[in-house]
Parts: structure tokens; sequence; C-alpha cells
């Protein structure tokens, strides 16, 4: 992953705070290479998330057209840890996506399989 993303994603958590920021992670297979801040447009931003539908739109449609891949999604806990919850766990799709889930002193990287969640390792490649 690139090194930038980490740095993005601390940002828009801090940013957001005391709400949930929420977003998509680019790139091609394993490799994230760019994430890209979204609306949240749920309506209780402080303890859920709901990436705006037309970001979402727009980053498949960029993919299709041959720019870099959907490979996941990223949100935050402001207040909580940086693992999936029991709302993310209830609302994941199991399709395959990376999560990145940010706190205030962690991100954890999750793999979304369709026997739950499983912990991502990760090495944060400098630009």
């Amino acid at each position: 992953m690139e090194g930038e993303v980490i740095d993005l994603l601390r940002g828009e958590a801090a940013r957001a705070y005391p709400a949930e920021c929420c977003g998509i992670l680019l790139g091609r297979d394993e490799h994230i290479t760019a994430a890209v801040p979204a609306r949240n447009v749920h309506p209780a931003p402080q303890t859920h998330f709901e990436i705006d539908p037309q970001a979402l739109i727009d980053a498949h449609r960029t993919a299709r057209q041959g720019g870099p891949q959907v490979v996941g999604y990223y949100h935050s806990h402001p207040e909580g840890p940086p693992r999936p919850s029991a709302t993310d766990r209830a609302q994941a799709a199991h399709d395959g996506m990376v999560w990145a889930i940010i706190c205030a002193d962690a991100i954890g990287w999750w793999h979304d399989t369709p026997d739950g969640f499983a912990a991502l390792p990760y090495r944060a490649i400098p630009a």
C-alpha cells in the first residue's frame, strides 16, 4: 500500500471527528494505491457510515474505463477500536473487499470474506 494512503486516512478521520469518515480504496489486486474520500450520507454519522452512492458510481465508472479498480472501503470509528463493529459485520457484503477501519491511534485492515472479516497484514510502500 502506498504510504500516502495511510496519511490520507488518518487525516480524513481527524477532519471528520466526531463523525465517521468514509471513502473508497483503489488499486490493483492487493496493492492499494489511492483512497478517495466520500461524503458520509448516513443520518447518524457519529455512529454509522454510508458512502455517498454517487462516489461509488463514479469510482466504478472510472474503473470500467481503465482506471484503478475499487478494492475496498474505509471508515473511522471515532470512539471505538479499529475492528469491525456488530453493525459493520451485519452490513458487510462478504464480497472479498478490503476494509480499513481507522481509530485515534491505529488503522485495522480487514478482508470481507464469505465467512466474515479476517485481519489483513499490510506493508506501507514509500512514495
